[in-house]
């Protein structure tokens, strides 16, 4: 028997280079590349937008039906969004069904929280005035926020320091997006993080503990 014939009942491995359906090495998964990095990355981050990533959200719009089916293995909910291009995770939750929570919420900060009321108040009264692009600049947010904190409290800095790192978080999960230095635009997500209804709630509650600073934050 010559050397490349291979012996019967013996399958030779094929090489990776060789088959377009394995991506590496021992892959035993049935998504395409492309598909799979919209599954990830609707894992790593808080939400997919349509005009940040067209590529991926028509990904994600072509394969809708096969990344929900993954998700819901995991016992997490797609919510897609398609009149603001956003999708993005939920976690399942049920009475009748025990369900590992894979999906903790990470509660925001008091300085966080602030900054989120003020940027859906104004992108609430902007949108109503008929404006498709809110805008703000981090002064302003300092300032607003500033007003709900104690005014005995002379720790000026330290809180300055807190809210500069609220609207820093805010920017990184897209909440706003820099468009110069300390401006920034209002981006449609604040709608899905601060429903109108709790933002009634929030702004109640404030109007109780610092009416001063919700006058500000109108």
């Amino acid at each position: 028997m010559s050397e490349t014939t291979v012996e019967e009942g013996f399958i030779a491995p094929v090489p990776m280079e060789e088959d377009p359906s394995e991506l590496f090495a021992g892959d035993s998964g049935t998504l395409d590349a492309d598909v799979r990095r919209v599954l990830v990355r609707l894992l790593q981050r808080r939400f997919l937008t349509a005009d940040r990533n067209r590529a991926q959200w028509r990904t994600l719009l072509e394969n809708q039906q096969v990344i929900e089916s993954r998700l819901h293995d995991l016992f997490v909910h797609l919510v897609v969004d398609h009149e603001r291009g956003i999708a993005y995770k939920k976690q399942v939750r049920s009475a009748e069904l025990d369900v590992p929570v894979l999906l903790r919420d990470e509660a925001y900060t008091r300085a966080e929280t602030l900054v989120l009321v003020h940027l859906r108040t104004v992108f609430q009264r902007e949108q109503g005035a008929g404006e498709t692009s809110v805008r703000v600049d981090v002064e302003e947010l300092e300032q607003t926020a500033l007003t709900y904190f104690d005014p005995d409290d002379t720790n000026v800095a330290g809180h300055q320091r807190e809210i500069r790192a609220a609207v820093a978080r805010l920017a990184k999960e897209g909440l706003i997006e820099e468009e110069s230095q300390g401006r920034y635009r209002v981006t449609p997500l604040v709608e899905v993080v601060l429903s109108n209804e709790r933002l009634t709630e929030l702004r109640a509650w404030l109007r109780t503990q610092h009416p001063a600073g919700t006058e500000a934050g109108r």
